[in-house]
């Protein structure tokens, strides 16, 4: 089967279980941005030697997949998606995030007197970067919600959480690689 369908060719997508819908939708719009923050964390993992913090980028990838899953399949569909043995963003997930922030935390080190401005290490620049798309991501989502009476709060939960993730692991690659001072690179 060939990656090319020509079935988007005007300007729309199908959900899971063949849906129809504009490319400009609201949810169409939120798990391409869920997408983009997946590609933003491999582009940080990609470049990353610490094993930490690989792991644990490669640990949300996966569920970043279940979110978009959820995210690309209409309310309707819900029941036969989890029927077909497809998983739902949960409060475990959230919970698992949550735990390796507070951790992390406990290095008060972490937090600068300053505001942080990008770029101090490439590893760091990249979480940044995926720090602002998941954002991004968590505004798109957030629409759904208006319009959704049954819509996963789990989601936007992780997202919230997942930002602050991206936060706090850029700080720690900062210090890891001995380049915490505001931001500025080291010589």
């Amino acid at each position: 089967m060939s990656i090319v369908t020509k079935t988007g060719d005007k300007g729309e997508t199908s959900l899971m279980y063949g849906r129809r819908l504009t490319k400009a939708d609201p949810r169409v719009d939120a798990y391409g941005c869920i997408d983009e923050l997946n590609a933003a964390l491999g582009l940080a993992r990609s470049i990353c030697s610490d094993k930490f913090v690989s792991e644990l980028i490669f640990a949300v990838q996966k569920d970043l997949i279940v979110v978009m899953g959820e995210l690309a399949t209409a309310s309707q569909d819900r029941q036969r998606y989890i029927k077909d043995g497809f998983k739902l963003t949960s409060g475990e997930m959230v919970d698992r995030v949550t735990a390796v922030i507070v951790d992390l935390e406990k290095d008060k080190s972490l937090y600068p007197r300053d505001w942080v401005i990008p770029g101090a290490t490439r590893v760091s620049a990249a979480l940044d970067f995926a720090r602002t798309t998941c954002r991004r991501a968590e505004r798109r989502v957030a629409t759904l919600i208006i319009d959704e009476k049954d819509f996963n709060p789990e989601i936007l939960r992780y997202l919230n959480r997942l930002s602050d993730l991206c936060w706090i692991l850029g700080r720690y690659a900062e210090k890891s690689s001995g380049s915490r001072k505001s931001g500025t690179p080291s010589a």
